[in-house]
C-alpha cells in the first residue's frame, strides 16, 4: 500500500510541473503565432548606424517598421530584408569578411553572409530583388541629422511567413570621407553599378531577427558550405513544449519505478532479517 501511494505521490507531484511547461510553451507558440519580430540593427563599415526594426505578420501581409539613425544626412538609403527562405542559415557579416583588406565591407564581399536581396523595402513601387533593389529613388532618405524612420506593409509569400526568422534586415550607404554626401572620392565605384559610388550600395548596418538560431533549423549549415555540425543533443526548443512536458512525466515516472524498487528490495531485506530472526529464536530454544 505504501509503495503504490508514493508511486501515484511521486506522478502528481510531477504532473503540475509538466502542464506547467505545456501550458508555457503554448503560450510561446501563441505569441509567436501574432508574427512579430524584433530587430536591432548594428554597425558595418565603422559607419556609427544603429536602429530598431519590427516585423509584423497578419496572414499574407508583412508590416515594417524600422528607425534607424547615424545614416548619411539627406541621402537615401537602400535597404533589404536579406536571407534565405530554403532553410539556409545567414547572418550578419564582421569586418573579417572585408577579404580585399581596403577597409571597406562591399556589398558582395558580404552577400556571402547575409544573402542575397529577398525583398527590397522600398517607398513605394514593387519590393523585387531585381528590378527594386538599387531603386535608389524608391527608397527611403535620412533626414538632416541622418535618422530615418520607415513604414510599409508588403504583401509576401507563404514561403516568406514560414521562413522569417532566417531573413534579416540590412541598411546601405556610408560616408568614408565625412562629407555628407554619396561621392566616388570616398571609395571609388560600386562593383553592383559603376554608375552609383560604392559610399552608395556598401551596407551600414545589419540585424536578425532575435531567436533566429532557435526558431529557425538551418538546412545544411551555413550557406557557404562551412557551416558547424549538427549538434548530437536535442535542444528543448525543438523538443517543443508537450517533448518537454513528456520528458518531465517520464522522469517522474522512472523516480516511482526505482523507487518502488527501494521500496521492494528494503522490504525483501526486512522480510528476509526476521526470518532469520525467527529460526535463531526457534533453535535457542530448543536447546
Amino acid at each position: 500500500m505504501i509503495t503504490k501511494r508514493t508511486s501515484r505521490l511521486a506522478v502528481l507531484v510531477a504532473l503540475p510541473a509538466a502542464l506547467t511547461l505545456t501550458a508555457g510553451g503554448s503560450s510561446l507558440a501563441f505569441a509567436e503565432g501574432n508574427g512579430a519580430y524584433q530587430i536591432n540593427l548594428s554597425q558595418l563599415n565603422n559607419s556609427g548606424s544603429k536602429g530598431t526594426a519590427m516585423l509584423s505578420i497578419k496572414g499574407h501581409q508583412l508590416t515594417v517598421k524600422i528607425e534607424s539613425e547615424g545614416l548619411v544626412p539627406g541621402q537615401p538609403s537602400a535597404q533589404h530584408l536579406h536571407g534565405s527562405t530554403d532553410g539556409h542559415d545567414f547572418h550578419c557579416p564582421d569586418a573579417s569578411d572585408d577579404t580585399n583588406g581596403d577597409g571597406v565591407l562591399t556589398n558582395t564581399e558580404a552577400t556571402v553572409d547575409y544573402g542575397n536581396i529577398n525583398i527590397s523595402l522600398t517607398t513605394k513601387g514593387p519590393t523585387d530583388a531585381m528590378g527594386s533593389g538599387l531603386a535608389v529613388d524608391r527608397m527611403p532618405k535620412a533626414d538632416a541629422q541622418g535618422k530615418l524612420s520607415y513604414e510599409r506593409t508588403i504583401p509576401v509569400s507563404q514561403a516568406v511567413v514560414d521562413h522569417i526568422k532566417d531573413l534579416h534586415i540590412v541598411q546601405h550607404g556610408i560616408d568614408r570621407n565625412h562629407n555628407n554626401t554619396y561621392d566616388f572620392q570616398g571609395a571609388g565605384k560600386s562593383e553592383l553599378d559603376p554608375k552609383l559610388p560604392q559610399e552608395a550600395t556598401a551596407p551600414t548596418n545589419c540585424g536578425e531577427v532575435r531567436g533566429a538560431a532557435v526558431g529557425s533549423i538551418p538546412v545544411g549549415g551555413v550557406e557557404t558550405g562551412t557551416g558547424p555540425t549538427a549538434e548530437k543533443e536535442v535542444p528543448a526548443a525543438v523538443l517543443g513544449a508537450g517533448g518537454v512536458a513528456f520528458m518531465a512525466l517520464t522522469g517522474a515516472l522512472t523516480f516511482a519505478r526505482r523507487r518502488r524498487g527501494v521500496l521492494l528490495t528494503g522490504h525483501a531485506r526486512h522480510a528476509g532479517h526476521a526470518g532469520r530472526t525467527v529460526r535463531s529464536g526457534s533453535n535457542g530454544g530448543a536447546a
